[in-house]
């Protein structure tokens, strides 16, 4: 048996492939989605606002969003891209370690570029006790699909959020915002 180990560049390289063919590979499945420095599961009953939030092929639209600290916010979000993309909200840190288990998902065959593999996903889970995301500070869609995040901002301030995707290659080329907590 042998462990394959992969460059620091391969997200740059899976990245270019990507960009150039039409072509990626995906992943997701990630600890991390509970209570903690990036806020909360909101309740519904407690939502102030809706944000509708478009994926594209490399990007987020809208690109920021400001927030009151503590305030809960439904976001309402497509894939309109050709490629299976992820809504994460989560501090730097958080996205730095979800980004290996994503690469990891990649590796397993649960997501190709356009579509969720469920039955490789039923496999992972036997075996690695993970295989599908289900936190409740993400979501992961393909191509053509919608989802919801409910989520309740922390009342510290100075805590850095961000969204993002954490699909190998697109929050290192800029698939990423930082949300502004105001009060």
């Amino acid at each position: 048996m042998f462990k394959i180990i992969y460059p620091k560049s391969f997200a740059a390289i899976l990245l270019s492939v990507t960009l150039l063919s039409g072509n990626a590979l995906a992943a997701g499945s990630h600890s991390g989605g509970h209570d903690g420095p990036h806020g909360k599961q909101g309740e519904a009953s407690a939502v102030s606002r809706t944000i509708e939030v478009v994926m594209g092929d490399n990007y987020f639209e809208p690109e920021s969003f400001s927030v009151e600290a503590g305030e809960t916010v439904r976001f309402n979000v497509r894939n309109e891209g050709e490629l299976v993309h992820e809504f994460n909200i989560g501090t730097p840190e958080m996205h730095a370690d979800h980004q290996e288990e994503m690469m990891m998902m990649m590796e397993h065959g649960v997501l190709t570029a356009d579509r969720l593999d469920m039955e490789a996903a039923k496999e992972m889970q036997d075996s690695m006790g993970h295989g599908m995301h289900d936190d409740p500070n993400s979501v992961l869609l393909e191509p053509g699909d919608s989802g919801e995040v409910v989520w309740t901002f922390p009342e510290d301030r100075e805590v850095t959020l961000e969204f993002g995707c954490n699909v190998p290659g697109h929050y290192a080329s800029g698939m990423v915002g930082e949300f502004e907590l105001t009060n």
